[in-house]
């Protein structure tokens, strides 16, 4: 390495865990973890990392094999990975209490370089010798006190009991003396385990399969004894089918077999090959490793995604497979059961309007479930016995109307006191209240009265609410109309039932504006407002004063407007939960639920009574979200978060925070009457009922308390499951204190189409402290590139003619927008805005991993969130409607000799839209007469175009402003300069900013064009005419399920229609900008059938995304064969000294590609003159127009491979590539540069890098990610520096 290798530290990686095991006999349970080339410790009971180490050089650890019981000066350890492995001396220093309070790790012996991978090893403690297994089905014999090889032996002649990949494998006792061949598996074996006692093995492999032999004598009976061994058989005796991809590890025990594989689940079976329980808590490409510890119960898990889970099995659980009692079905203590109401019962064959049946199920706990029926019965049902239900009648409501609804709360549940108060809602418009008290042997009615609330058949819903106790109640009716009754004084009173319905008031009417039954709803009295949700999707807010809930509020009743709606929050499917959370901010927190499978998170400003949409989750394994379920320890910490819906016809109960399904029961479908109850740990204590042939089938699962199971403890942070292909410093300047802040948040993009926002904390030696989901690409496309933008760029008007402005760019101090954007495949574009504020830590659903991928994003920096995103708008291309996805179009255009080929792929892509985005760079201008914001966002596809978009902030609107044409070959990189430079000069003409893309292609070419003329006309264009006043923006993002709301909310600006009432307003043609300028209609304001007719006049005249007339920009400079394949990086930045010959602003280009080289240039950039038609040249021309080249530099093979991500500052350069290096690149003045240092990375095959440059402590945090991410700290010397510069 050059000197000056010193300033270069490798930080922490983050990335697939692939190596797991026990250290033996330590006081408590300690765990050694490998994770790319270090070698972690951790204390298991404590949940502590304990200490990390190096042991290679950019080679993996695979495996951790200890030396049985470590001796008083510390343990063996041997470590492999690849073609290494190393004996290493591992002590560990314990503390008063046992605990290890210090680790130190010496190298203890090296071996010697493989010709093949190690798979495996192991030691052979009679003979003193190391066996190892590689992977061309040898294995080598290392002497551990001589140190030296002592023989390698080939397959069939040698024990493999320690991995191969021969789908075949001989099992060879201790001896080497060949037992027999197993050829069983159809596919290559990756793990051989073996029991404790040495009777059995188990073996997976690549069939998804794992097989479990025995062997018809103990070893200890034939050791050395090859008499003995013909009398030996080994015996298969189980095949566990259960995952669908590869298995690659597995344990085996005399109670349990365990076994981990690809399909990221670990599974649990007895040793009748049943499937006990199953894990699902990891996500990506593969669960690599599964440990288990019978003495602790402790089962660990690792994989692609980085994360270490600590399961912490339960004693019941460990009981019942000691004694082999599993009962039926996945979980133990199920109870499968089947109840009639004594009235019900005996009804069979088809029901009518007067049949007897149970309408409502209603659990109150466990064993208490209430059912209402069509004759207008109320029973009681005690299921504390299953073989003997306790019914009691509780009520049956006036006239025998049938009970059309229920609802239940429960007074002082934890005490003696306990009280049940029914809502029961009829045909008949009439409601009943019920207040029952436990009794001893069966409840007791304590006080009933009823009162007419609606007409008959107008009363659909009742609801009780937790934050105004059972002293109010809602009713609902079709029309959308809700009315508030204050109930106290009659619940309360002592008067005979007559009188009591007398003391029942209306408080209030509130009605909503889309006229849709109201289904759920929630109020706050600290924020006085109250949201509801309707069978059609929308939502509604009203003010809800404090004073209705007042004891005394039986005055006059009011009638409440609404204060605000958010129109399709689910779409076309019914809002089914509504729930506000409190905060200290201005803003108050709100989580729906719905029909359309997603969880929606909104924001109510107190002071602008307004709701914001900030963020969704979508779960695509369920077809409807019932409610969100939160276990609360305290009032401010969360143990786990759940999901209750369906599917088509399954009841689930989904872990939000592992990601993973719990329960799962057949059970019909949600329309029928149903009702659970979830306890303490819903994943051990749960409840269901259902109706089916005129039973109630109930599912109980209820472990007792003391076995409870908290979720798995994390150790190692979770990270994406697949490969990253982009990643983005998030300027610490954008925080809410970055001044205090000691953390960098790195943005990542990866393939699974997840965006992640990972902290890296520079107080912590560099270790990475959280890694939260920022949000996912629709459809889970996958991400190609982020860019976060953190400065915004006023224009200044040239009719203001200010004498004291100095050019027409200025940066904006104050207020900024941050920007964060994504684009990957699908052509799917997605921002998310910063919000630089605190914001409380309890969200629901915020237990372990953000519950929304595309919500808020909170990571805490010192106590206080210091980022915090929300979703701002997703682009897409607008789809055809199938009766214009005809060949005929197609086959048309060639007929008529349409040279044009764009129209023809466009209808193309439309079909099936393979394309994807490849690069996007991105810069915020501001307009000061407007006050309105705009990002250009210019994005690369892989169709080869790149085009301008335009986003108006703040109403979200998106246009196409340009094409840059012509391209030959898909762009990989893009980047851009804002040049202020000019507005110095003398040259009134040229006078102003500039801004200037750059481009890398596939063919080695980087092409330049300057978009000043075409963002200047927009910006006039958007002042002129005023878009965001007359069009609809795009409220919350597509979740590609039918459940968009309607089809107007979701077309992007081109397809935007016209008002019916024919109002049309059409941006000027100035630029050629008109036609991305169609101004659609209010989204308030039209009727369904208007709406229909407006979407039908759009699709007949919009024919693809491009099919408005946007403006083709030309290249100002196009340098071909800068490399001679494509250019896969590039970084653009300003030279810290300007030309000497012209004063002007120097900027310097340096790029990498697949040809292994490095190029540089530094350049000027010429007049707008110069700039107005395409310049072809080379590198070596120095005056060229645009622009003049002043230097040029190129390292011809500047890594052993691709090059895959560059950065500079003009002082320092860094790049990385598939060979596993970053380098560091020393710059002078002129461009040229020389590797200063080098470092190995743990990063399997890198794909992109970035740079951030602390300029307070003088350090380069760089950053590059692949196959997970690492960070390296660059401490220059400062004379290293004042040379450079």
């Amino acid at each position: 390495m050059a000197a000056g290798d010193h300033h270069l530290r490798l930080g922490s990686y983050l990335g697939d865990v692939s190596a797991l095991s026990f250290l033996p006999s330590s006081p408590r349970p300690l765990l050694l973890a490998g994770t790319g080339s270090e070698l972690l410790v951790y204390d298991v009971d404590a949940a502590r990392l304990l200490a990390s180490f190096k042991v290679f050089d950019g080679v993996r650890v695979h495996g951790i094999q200890p030396r049985g019981s470590p001796p008083a000066d510390g343990l063996t350890v041997a470590v492999f990975g690849e073609r290494r492995a190393k004996l290493l001396r591992l002590r560990v220093d314990a503390g008063d209490d046992g605990g290890a309070v210090g680790v130190r790790l010496e190298l203890e012996q090296r071996l010697p370089g493989f010709d093949h991978w190690v798979l495996d090893a192991g030691f052979l403690e009679v003979d003193g010798l190391l066996a190892i297994g590689l992977s061309d089905n040898s294995v080598a014999l290392w002497d551990l006190t001589e140190r030296v090889f002592v023989t390698r032996v080939n397959s069939p002649d040698s024990y493999l009991e320690i991995g191969t990949l021969d789908p075949e494998f001989l099992l060879v006792m201790h001896g080497r003396v060949h037992i027999g061949r197993l050829k069983e598996h159809e596919g290559s074996i990756f793990r051989i385990s073996w029991s404790s006692d040495g009777s059995k093995f188990m073996s997976v492999s690549d069939d998804r399969s794992a097989r479990m032999w025995m062997l018809s004598c103990q070893p200890q009976n034939f050791t050395n004894q090859a008499a003995n061994i013909d009398n030996v058989d080994i015996i298969p005796k189980l095949t566990l089918f259960g995952h669908s991809a590869r298995i690659w590890d597995c344990y085996i025990s005399d109670s349990i077999v365990i076994t981990a594989g690809e399909d990221c689940t670990c599974c649990i079976w007895d040793m009748d090959g049943k499937l006990i329980k199953m894990f699902k808590e990891h996500i990506g490409r593969g669960l690599w490793r599964c440990l288990y510890d019978p003495s602790s119960l402790v089962l660990i898990t690792a994989g692609f995604d980085s994360a270490i889970k600590v399961h912490h099995l339960c004693n019941s659980f460990h009981d019942i497979l000691e004694e082999k009692v599993v009962p039926d079905g996945l979980k133990y203590e199920s109870e499968v059961f089947e109840i009639s109401s004594p009235i019900v019962s005996g009804q069979y064959g088809p029901l009518d309007s007067k049949s007897e049946y149970v309408r409502c199920l209603h659990f109150v706990q466990e064993n208490v479930l209430y059912v209402a029926t069509n004759s207008g019965y109320l029973h009681h049902a005690d299921l504390s016995d299953t073989n003997d239900v306790k019914w009691t009648d509780v009520i049956q409501v006036t006239e025998k109307a049938p009970i059309i609804c229920m609802d239940v709360m429960t007074v002082h549940p934890d005490s003696l006191d306990k009280k049940d108060i029914v809502a029961l809602g009829d045909g008949h418009g009439n409601v009943t209240i019920v207040r029952l008290t436990s009794g001893n042997i069966e409840p007791k009615v304590d006080l009933s009265f009823i009162w007419s609330a609606e007409k008959d058949r107008q009363l659909l819903g009742i609801y009780w609410c937790k934050s105004l106790e059972c002293s109010h109640i809602f009713t609902a009716d079709p029309r959308g109309v809700l009315k508030l009754w204050n109930i106290r004084n009659a619940l309360y009173s002592n008067a005979h039932a007559l009188t009591a319905s007398q003391e029942v008031s209306l408080v209030a009417v509130f009605e909503s504006p889309f006229g849709a039954r109201i289904m759920c709803l929630d109020v706050s009295l600290q924020d006085e407002i109250l949201i509801a949700g309707d069978k059609k999707g929308n939502i509604v807010a009203f003010p809800f004063h404090k004073t209705l809930a007042a004891h005394n509020s039986s005055g006059t009743q009011q009638k409440i407007p609404f204060c605000d709606r958010f129109k399709g929050a689910h779409g076309i499917s019914s809002v089914t939960s509504v729930h506000i959370t409190t905060s200290t901010s201005d803003d108050a927190q709100i989580h729906t639920t719905g029909g359309d499978g997603c969880i929606c998170f909104f924001k109510y400003g107190r002071y602008v009574n307004n709701v914001e949409f900030v963020g969704m989750r979508q779960l695509k394994d369920l077809g409807t979200i019932q409610s969100i379920y939160a276990d609360h320890v305290s009032d401010t910490q969360l143990v786990g978060t759940y999901a209750i819906g369906f599917t088509s016809a399954d009841f689930v109960i989904w872990d939000l925070g592992n990601d993973a399904k719990m329960v799962q029961i057949s059970c019909g479908g949600w329309r029928r009457p149903y009702s659970y109850y979830l306890g303490t740990v819903p994943e051990y204590q749960n409840c269901f009922a259902f109706v089916k042939d005129h039973s109630i089938h109930v599912r109980r699962h209820w472990a007792p308390a003391q076995d409870k199971k908290l979720l798995p403890q994390v150790l190692h942070t979770q990270f994406h499951g697949r490969e990253v292909h982009s990643l983005c410093f998030i300027d610490p300047a954008s925080y809410s204190h970055h001044e205090k802040s000691t953390n960098l948040w790195i943005a990542t993009g990866c393939e699974d189409g997840t965006v992640r926002l990972t902290g890296h904390s520079a107080s912590n030696a560099g270790r990475w402290c959280s890694s939260k989901m920022l949000g996912e690409h629709v459809g889970g496309s996958a991400v190609r590139d982020t860019c976060f933008i953190t400065k915004t760029y006023t224009l200044i008007d040239k009719s203001c003619n200010s004498s004291g402005s100095s050019g027409n760019i200025l940066v904006e101090n104050e207020e900024t927008t941050f920007l964060l954007i994504s684009v990957g495949s699908k052509q799917v574009l997605t921002t998310w805005i910063l919000q630089p504020r605190i914001v409380e830590n309890r969200q629901v659903c915020s237990g372990g991993r953000d519950l929304d991928s595309k919500q808020s994003a909170e990571c805490s920096d010192n106590g206080d969130s210091a980022v915090t995103f929300q979703w701002l708008s997703t682009h897409m291309p607008p789809k055809l409607t199938t009766n214009r996805l005809k060949a005929v179009h197609v086959k048309q255009n060639f007929e008529e000799g349409n040279s044009s080929a764009q129209p023809n792929l466009a209808i193309m892509d439309q079909m099936e839209n393979d394309w994807r985005y490849l690069s996007v760079t991105a810069f915020l201008l501001k307009h000061p007469a407007t006050k309105l914001t705009v990002c250009f966002a210019v994005v690369a596809c892989s169709d080869a175009t790149v085009i301008l978009r335009a986003l108006l902030l703040p109403s979200r609107l998106w246009f196409d402003v340009a094409l840059l044409v012509p391209q030959a070959s898909p762009v990989l990189v893009l980047r851009h300069i804002v040049d202020a430079s000019s507005a110095c000069s003398g040259d009134d003409v040229g006078n102003g900013d500039r801004y200037i893309i750059v481009s890398g292609s596939t063919d080695g070419t980087i092409t330049l064009w300057d978009l000043t003329d075409t963002i200047h006309g927009f910006m006039q264009l958007v002042s002129e005419t005023q878009p965001h006043m007359v069009i609809d923006c795009q409220k919350r993002p597509k979740t590609g399920r039918g459940s968009q709301g309607g089809r107007r909310r979701w077309r992007s600006l081109a397809n935007n229609s016209v008002k019916k009432d024919s109002k049309q307003t059409l941006l000027p043609t100035e630029n050629d900008l008109n036609a991305s300028c169609v101004a659609a209609e209010s989204s308030h304001e039209i009727s369904g059938l208007e709406e229909n007719e407006v979407i039908t006049t759009t699709e007949d005249t919009t024919s693809s995304s491009y099919s408005c007339d946007v403006p083709e920009v030309q290249p100002m400079q196009t340098f071909s064969g800068v490399h001679q394949s494509g250019v896969n990086c590039l970084h653009v930045s300003e030279m810290e000294r300007a030309c000497p010959t012209t004063g002007m602003s120097s900027y310097c280009i340096i790029s990498g590609g697949d040809d292994q080289a490095v190029q540089c240039f530094v350049f000027t950039l010429g007049s707008p003159q110069q700039s107005c038609s395409m310049n072809k040249a080379s590198l070596n021309s120095p005056a060229n127009g645009a622009l003049t080249i002043l230097s040029q530099h190129t390292v011809p093979s500047a890594h052993g491979s691709a090059v895959k991500g560059i950065w500079t500052d003009g002082v320092w350069a860094f790049s990385t590539g598939l060979d596993q290096r970053i380098r560091c690149w020393k710059m002078d003045p002129s461009g040229k540069f020389m590797e200063h240092s080098h470092v190995i990375i743990s990063v399997p095959e890198p794909e992109t890098l970035d740079v951030h440059h602390d300029r307070g402590r003088g350090k380069y945090h760089i950053a590059v990610a692949g196959r997970g991410m690492q960070m390296v700290e660059f401490s220059p010397r400062k004379d290293d520096s004042m040379e450079a510069a």
